[in-house]
């Protein structure tokens, strides 16, 4: 069977985002920006996965183009978090080189099924 990378970043991205997001309910007691920034860093990989198993390359392009929207939101709310302190630079740094992998992986993914059709 095939290995799928970005299913396999995404899943570990998701990973390091509920970390941090249970770190800052912990230590700052913050919910509201964590929440958004939890949501739009663990759709990115479930939007990869119901693409495996898209109805058309039409489903799968749509798919893979809203797991791409997210994960550009979840770099917006990264960057407020860390310009309101509530994460680190190191944090920061650590899930921004990730969040840019993926979203360059997803522009690829997305291109190259459009040039499929």
């Amino acid at each position: 069977m095939k290995e799928n990378i970005l299913k396999e970043k995404t899943y570990v991205f998701a990973l390091k985002v509920i970390a941090v997001y249970k770190q800052i309910i912990i230590e700052y007691k913050e919910f509201v920006l964590s929440k958004q920034f939890l949501k739009s860093g663990t759709a990115p990989g479930a939007l990869v996965r119901e693409a495996e198993f898209a109805q058309s390359k039409a489903d799968f392009i749509s798919k893979m183009s809203i797991a791409l929207k997210e994960a550009n939101e979840c770099d917006y709310w990264m960057n407020l978090l860390k310009d309101s302190g509530y994460i680190s630079l190191l944090s920061f740094n650590e899930l921004e080189a990730s969040v840019k992998e993926i979203i360059y992986m997803l522009i690829s993914s997305i291109k190259t099924a459009k040039t499929n059709i």
